[in-house]
């Protein structure tokens, strides 16, 4: 089989809506973040999908695509994925595509091209400007397990052509929904313990969808290894990055899995893996750009001292055996990402606040998490020192309000 035939073949099978004439995405979910991507499909600009690998990315672009078969002729809708064939060029793909349907005009219809993976290709930015230019009529998706407006030169090269969607794990909401527990949501007073039980199942899968109702650690620990840590070092990193030596990526990465919410000094751990501050700073920002890991800053009101000040490291992902051990920081950690905080407070002075939420209209909300005793002393001096009127500490089960200052179970904050 040639280089063309095997295009075709994969094209064929890869797109079976061209041969049924419809198409239904199996064992579908809502996910919350739908609603927000189809405000955006009839316009013109792309809409790109981002995110950890296996949280759901392909299957809201086949989700798109069974919108769109209803719309229009089904063999107008082309999927590619470019995860094992980053050599391969677009034009070559529509090459194949037009010897497929021979009689058909890509200037005239309308028509969605979805491409899974596109961080995978080289100068994959430049090559979708070219497509969007030329052909205005159709509709562009793409998916990355890559943040794609962190590398240098896309805004300006896809400026006001493409919007970003990111794709998260499941929240601890929707994982419920999955279940079949809506219940808790609407009733949360009447399912107290069977809420928390829920989420330490949820905080053992980490939230990937296809993990959900699994409850074998060993089956658990093996899945997120392998098919999403071990992926993204040994192949997503080396690809895009040229990292050569991505092992060293995985133990700073190990270290943050094992410790979740440490303060990490770059120029100390380099001192410890010798290696150069610099190297150290570059492979916890290929973690973060890969969504293995999430960097909060230390709140200040002055941006340059945040930027240049202490931060702490999340991972995305923590084995069921970690869970077990260390439950508290892996709770934390879980609320953090639930949160999607983006600071903390720590002073000179051992005065600290897990997290710190910055509104749109840049209220300051201080947020503390317990899973023991309530100590309300670092929340109170950070209120009074930013003058903020209310705060929260969330529990798994004490409720009071004192002060400005909210305790409550974590699962009421979250299901607000």
């Amino acid at each position: 089989m040639d280089a063309q035939d095997k295009m075709i073949y994969i094209l064929k099978e890869t797109n079976s809506w061209w041969k049924s004439g419809a198409y239904r995405v199996d064992k579908y979910f809502p996910r919350s973040v739908f609603s927000d991507i189809e405000r955006f499909l009839n316009l013109r600009q792309i809409i790109a999908l981002v995110g950890l690998r296996r949280t759901g990315k392909t299957t809201l672009m086949f989700k798109i695509i069974e919108q769109y078969i209803e719309r229009m002729p089904p063999e107008n809708i082309l999927y590619f994925s470019f995860d094992d064939f980053a050599s391969i060029n677009i034009e070559d793909i529509i090459a194949n595509y037009n010897a497929i349907f021979p009689k058909m005009d890509l200037k005239k219809g309308r028509f969605l091209f979805c491409f899974d993976e596109i961080q995978k290709l080289i100068d994959w930015q430049d090559k979708i400007k070219r497509l969007y230019d030329m052909y205005p009529n159709i509709k562009i998706v793409v998916s990355s397990s890559e943040s794609l407006f962190i590398r240098k030169g896309i805004k300006e090269t896809l400026g006001g052509r493409i919007f970003e969607f990111r794709v998260a794990a499941l929240s601890f909401k929707e994982y419920l929904s999955f279940i079949g527990c809506t219940r808790y949501i609407e009733k949360p007073n009447l399912y107290g313990k069977e809420i928390v039980a829920a989420y330490r199942k949820f905080m053992k899968i980490s939230g990937f969808p296809e993990l959900v109702g699994v409850d074998d650690d060993m089956v658990i620990h093996k899945y997120v290894k392998e098919t999403i840590i071990d992926k993204i070092l040994f192949k997503d990193i080396p690809q895009i990055f040229g990292v050569r030596n991505p092992d060293i990526i995985g133990e700073i990465l190990d270290l943050i899995i094992y410790s979740p919410g440490q303060i990490i000094d770059a120029t100390k751990l380099a001192r410890e893996m010798a290696l150069s501050r610099q190297v150290i700073s570059l492979y916890l920002d290929y973690l973060e750009k890969a969504f293995l890991v999430k960097k909060l800053y230390n709140f200040s009101r002055n941006l340059r001292k945040q930027k240049r000040s202490m931060k702490k490291y999340y991972p995305a992902i923590t084995f069921p055996v970690v869970t077990e051990n260390n439950f508290s920081f892996c709770f934390e950690c879980s609320l953090v990402w639930q949160l999607d905080a983006q600071f903390f407070y720590r002073d000179a002075y051992q005065n600290e606040v897990d997290t710190v939420l910055v509104g749109k209209n840049k209220s300051i909300i201080p947020i503390e998490i317990k899973t023991g005793n309530v100590d309300t002393k670092s929340i109170k001096y950070f209120m009074k020192k930013f003058r903020t009127k209310n705060a929260f500490v969330l529990t798994l089960k004490d409720e009071s309000v004192s002060d400005g200052i909210t305790i409550m179970p974590f699962y009421k904050y979250l299901f607000q």
